[in-house]
Protein backbone atom coordinates (compact mmCIF):
# COMPACT_ATOMS: atom_id res chain seq x y z
CA UNK A 1 0.00 0.00 0.00
CA UNK A 2 2.86 2.36 0.84
CA UNK A 3 4.52 1.69 -2.52
CA UNK A 4 1.25 2.21 -4.37
CA UNK A 5 0.63 5.48 -2.54
CA UNK A 6 4.17 6.63 -3.30
CA UNK A 7 3.73 5.91 -7.01
CA UNK A 8 0.40 7.73 -7.03
CA UNK A 9 2.03 10.69 -5.32
CA UNK A 10 4.83 10.85 -7.90
CA UNK A 11 2.30 10.65 -10.74
CA UNK A 12 0.27 13.49 -9.23
CA UNK A 13 3.40 15.58 -8.67
CA UNK A 14 4.57 14.98 -12.24
CA UNK A 15 1.17 15.93 -13.63
CA UNK A 16 1.13 19.11 -11.50
CA UNK A 17 4.60 20.18 -12.61
CA UNK A 18 3.91 19.47 -16.28
CA UNK A 19 0.52 21.22 -16.25
CA UNK A 20 1.89 24.34 -14.53
CA UNK A 21 4.84 24.54 -16.92
CA UNK A 22 2.42 24.38 -19.86
CA UNK A 23 0.23 26.99 -18.18
CA UNK A 24 3.14 29.39 -17.74
CA UNK A 25 4.36 28.79 -21.29
CA UNK A 26 0.91 29.51 -22.71
CA UNK A 27 0.39 32.66 -20.66
CA UNK A 28 3.78 33.83 -21.86
CA UNK A 29 2.35 34.18 -25.37
CA UNK A 30 -1.20 35.41 -24.74
CA UNK A 31 -2.31 38.88 -23.68
CA UNK A 32 -3.31 39.22 -20.04
CA UNK A 33 -6.84 40.64 -20.04
CA UNK A 34 -7.99 39.40 -16.63
CA UNK A 35 -6.59 38.19 -13.33
CA UNK A 36 -7.91 36.33 -10.25
CA UNK A 37 -7.82 39.64 -8.35
CA UNK A 38 -10.12 41.26 -10.92
CA UNK A 39 -12.63 38.45 -10.40
CA UNK A 40 -12.30 38.79 -6.62
CA UNK A 41 -12.87 42.55 -6.73
CA UNK A 42 -15.97 42.10 -8.89
CA UNK A 43 -17.34 39.49 -6.48
CA UNK A 44 -16.63 41.76 -3.50
CA UNK A 45 -18.69 44.52 -5.12
CA UNK A 46 -21.75 42.32 -5.69
CA UNK A 47 -24.64 43.61 -3.59
CA UNK A 48 -22.38 46.26 -2.04
CA UNK A 49 -21.49 48.62 -4.87
CA UNK A 50 -23.71 48.34 -7.92
CA UNK A 51 -21.73 51.13 -9.61
CA UNK A 52 -18.47 49.19 -9.50
CA UNK A 53 -16.88 48.16 -12.77
CA UNK A 54 -13.34 47.12 -13.55
CA UNK A 55 -11.41 48.52 -16.49
CA UNK A 56 -8.38 46.96 -18.12
CA UNK A 57 -6.89 47.18 -21.60
CA UNK A 58 -3.84 45.21 -22.62
CA UNK A 59 -1.10 47.12 -24.43
CA UNK A 60 2.34 45.78 -25.40
CA UNK A 61 5.37 46.95 -23.46
CA UNK A 62 6.51 49.08 -26.39
CA UNK A 63 3.26 51.08 -26.02
CA UNK A 64 3.94 51.96 -22.38
CA UNK A 65 5.99 55.03 -21.53
CA UNK A 66 9.57 54.27 -20.42
CA UNK A 67 8.82 56.78 -17.66
CA UNK A 68 6.29 54.41 -16.12
CA UNK A 69 8.49 51.34 -16.57
CA UNK A 70 11.33 53.14 -14.82
CA UNK A 71 9.05 54.56 -12.13
CA UNK A 72 7.66 51.18 -11.06
CA UNK A 73 11.15 49.71 -10.87
CA UNK A 74 12.34 52.63 -8.76
CA UNK A 75 9.29 52.35 -6.50
CA UNK A 76 8.88 48.58 -6.24
CA UNK A 77 12.01 46.71 -7.30
CA UNK A 78 15.27 48.47 -8.14
CA UNK A 79 17.05 45.15 -8.71
CA UNK A 80 14.47 43.80 -11.17
CA UNK A 81 16.72 43.45 -14.25
CA UNK A 82 19.43 41.62 -12.28
CA UNK A 83 17.74 39.28 -9.80
CA UNK A 84 16.35 35.79 -10.44
CA UNK A 85 12.93 36.63 -9.08
CA UNK A 86 13.80 37.15 -5.42
CA UNK A 87 15.61 39.91 -3.54
CA UNK A 88 17.01 37.99 -0.59
CA UNK A 89 18.66 41.04 0.94
CA UNK A 90 15.33 42.89 0.98
CA UNK A 91 13.57 39.81 2.40
CA UNK A 92 16.08 39.61 5.25
CA UNK A 93 15.72 43.32 6.03
CA UNK A 94 11.92 43.05 6.00
CA UNK A 95 12.01 40.09 8.38
CA UNK A 96 14.22 41.99 10.82
CA UNK A 97 12.00 45.09 10.60
CA UNK A 98 8.79 43.12 11.12
CA UNK A 99 10.12 41.58 14.33
CA UNK A 100 10.02 44.95 16.08
CA UNK A 101 7.29 46.85 14.23
CA UNK A 102 3.53 46.45 14.23
CA UNK A 103 3.09 47.76 10.69
CA UNK A 104 4.56 44.97 8.61
CA UNK A 105 6.45 45.55 5.37
CA UNK A 106 6.92 43.19 2.46
CA UNK A 107 9.80 42.52 0.13
CA UNK A 108 8.05 41.12 -2.94
CA UNK A 109 9.79 41.74 -6.23
CA UNK A 110 7.98 42.67 -9.43
CA UNK A 111 8.37 39.04 -10.50
CA UNK A 112 6.68 37.80 -7.32
CA UNK A 113 3.87 40.33 -7.69
CA UNK A 114 3.39 39.23 -11.31
CA UNK A 115 3.24 35.56 -10.34
CA UNK A 116 0.70 36.37 -7.63
CA UNK A 117 -1.49 38.50 -9.89
CA UNK A 118 -1.46 36.15 -12.89
CA UNK A 119 -1.78 32.78 -11.17
CA UNK A 120 -2.70 33.19 -7.50
CA UNK A 121 -5.39 34.32 -5.09
CA UNK A 122 -5.24 36.83 -2.22
CA UNK A 123 -3.94 35.75 1.15
CA UNK A 124 -0.93 35.68 3.42
CA UNK A 125 -0.75 32.02 4.44
CA UNK A 126 2.30 29.86 3.81
CA UNK A 127 0.52 27.63 1.25
CA UNK A 128 -0.23 30.57 -1.01
CA UNK A 129 3.26 31.95 -0.48
CA UNK A 130 4.71 28.60 -1.46
CA UNK A 131 2.76 28.55 -4.73
CA UNK A 132 3.80 32.16 -5.37
CA UNK A 133 7.46 31.18 -4.96
CA UNK A 134 7.01 28.24 -7.33
CA UNK A 135 5.31 30.31 -10.04
CA UNK A 136 7.88 33.09 -9.63
CA UNK A 137 10.61 30.54 -10.37
CA UNK A 138 8.70 29.35 -13.45
CA UNK A 139 8.10 32.77 -14.99
CA UNK A 140 11.71 33.80 -14.33
CA UNK A 141 12.83 30.60 -16.08
CA UNK A 142 10.37 30.55 -18.98
CA UNK A 143 9.68 34.25 -19.64
CA UNK A 144 11.98 37.11 -20.51
CA UNK A 145 12.32 40.04 -18.12
CA UNK A 146 10.51 42.20 -20.65
CA UNK A 147 7.57 39.77 -20.68
CA UNK A 148 7.42 39.76 -16.87
CA UNK A 149 7.31 43.57 -16.87
CA UNK A 150 4.71 43.60 -19.65
CA UNK A 151 2.44 41.23 -17.71
CA UNK A 152 2.97 43.19 -14.51
CA UNK A 153 2.07 46.56 -16.02
CA UNK A 154 -1.05 45.18 -17.69
CA UNK A 155 -2.71 43.48 -14.72
CA UNK A 156 -1.48 45.26 -11.57
CA UNK A 157 -4.21 47.02 -9.59
CA UNK A 158 -3.75 50.78 -9.97
CA UNK A 159 -6.92 52.09 -8.36
CA UNK A 160 -10.48 51.13 -7.46
CA UNK A 161 -11.53 49.08 -10.47
CA UNK A 162 -8.47 50.22 -12.43
CA UNK A 163 -6.12 47.51 -13.66
CA UNK A 164 -3.08 48.01 -15.83
CA UNK A 165 -1.10 50.95 -17.15
CA UNK A 166 -3.41 51.90 -20.01
CA UNK A 167 -6.53 52.01 -17.83
CA UNK A 168 -4.66 54.02 -15.17
CA UNK A 169 -3.27 56.55 -17.64
CA UNK A 170 -6.68 57.15 -19.20
CA UNK A 171 -8.56 57.20 -15.88
CA UNK A 172 -6.22 59.59 -14.08
CA UNK A 173 -4.68 61.72 -16.82
CA UNK A 174 -6.92 61.20 -19.88
CA UNK A 175 -4.05 60.04 -22.05
CA UNK A 176 -2.49 56.81 -23.23
CA UNK A 177 0.11 54.94 -21.20
CA UNK A 178 2.70 55.87 -23.83
CA UNK A 179 2.21 59.60 -23.24
CA UNK A 180 2.79 59.62 -19.46
CA UNK A 181 5.46 62.07 -18.38
CA UNK A 182 7.86 61.48 -15.49
CA UNK A 183 5.73 63.10 -12.79
CA UNK A 184 2.55 61.31 -13.90
CA UNK A 185 4.40 57.99 -14.01
CA UNK A 186 5.88 58.54 -10.55
CA UNK A 187 2.43 59.46 -9.22
CA UNK A 188 0.95 56.17 -10.46
CA UNK A 189 3.92 54.14 -9.21
CA UNK A 190 3.65 55.75 -5.78
CA UNK A 191 0.13 54.41 -5.13
CA UNK A 192 0.88 50.77 -5.98
CA UNK A 193 1.27 49.52 -2.39
CA UNK A 194 -2.26 50.70 -1.62
CA UNK A 195 -4.05 51.73 -4.84
CA UNK A 196 -7.54 51.64 -3.33
CA UNK A 197 -6.55 54.13 -0.63
CA UNK A 198 -4.30 56.59 -2.46
CA UNK A 199 -5.18 58.83 -5.39
CA UNK A 200 -2.40 60.20 -7.64
CA UNK A 201 -4.57 63.23 -8.42
CA UNK A 202 -5.08 64.13 -4.74
CA UNK A 203 -1.88 63.09 -2.96
CA UNK A 204 -1.54 63.65 0.76
CA UNK A 205 1.74 64.71 2.35
CA UNK A 206 3.05 61.16 2.60
CA UNK A 207 2.25 60.39 -1.02
CA UNK A 208 3.76 63.67 -2.26
CA UNK A 209 6.99 62.82 -0.43
CA UNK A 210 6.99 59.38 -2.02
CA UNK A 211 6.47 60.84 -5.49
CA UNK A 212 9.44 63.18 -4.98
CA UNK A 213 11.63 60.27 -3.90
CA UNK A 214 10.63 58.20 -6.93
CA UNK A 215 11.48 61.11 -9.24
CA UNK A 216 14.93 61.34 -7.64
CA UNK A 217 15.44 57.60 -8.06
CA UNK A 218 14.36 57.87 -11.71
CA UNK A 219 17.34 60.13 -12.34
CA UNK A 220 19.71 57.95 -10.35
CA UNK A 221 18.59 54.61 -11.83
CA UNK A 222 18.03 55.47 -15.49
CA UNK A 223 20.37 52.62 -16.40
CA UNK A 224 17.64 50.13 -15.40
CA UNK A 225 15.95 50.85 -18.72
CA UNK A 226 19.16 50.07 -20.59
CA UNK A 227 19.36 46.76 -18.72
CA UNK A 228 15.92 45.85 -20.13
CA UNK A 229 16.77 47.05 -23.62
CA UNK A 230 14.29 49.93 -23.42
CA UNK A 231 15.05 53.32 -24.96
CA UNK A 232 15.41 56.23 -22.58
CA UNK A 233 12.39 58.58 -22.50
CA UNK A 234 12.72 61.72 -24.54
CA UNK A 235 13.21 64.91 -22.53
CA UNK A 236 10.19 67.24 -22.40
CA UNK A 237 10.00 69.85 -25.15
CA UNK A 238 11.09 73.33 -24.15
CA UNK A 239 8.26 75.82 -24.22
Amino acid sequence: MFKKGLITGFIFLGFFILSTILQVLCTGFFNHTWSPLMVIRNNEALGVNDQYSSTQRFVPLDSISPNLILAVMCAEDQKFPAHNGFDFEAIEKAQEYNKTHENKVGASTISQQTAKNVFMWNGRNWVRKGFETYFTFLIETLWSKRRVMEAYLNIIEMGDGIFGAEAAARSYFDKSAWDLNAHEAASIAAILPNPKKWDPLEPDRKLRRKIRNILKFMVQYRHLLDDLGIAQPKPPKKK
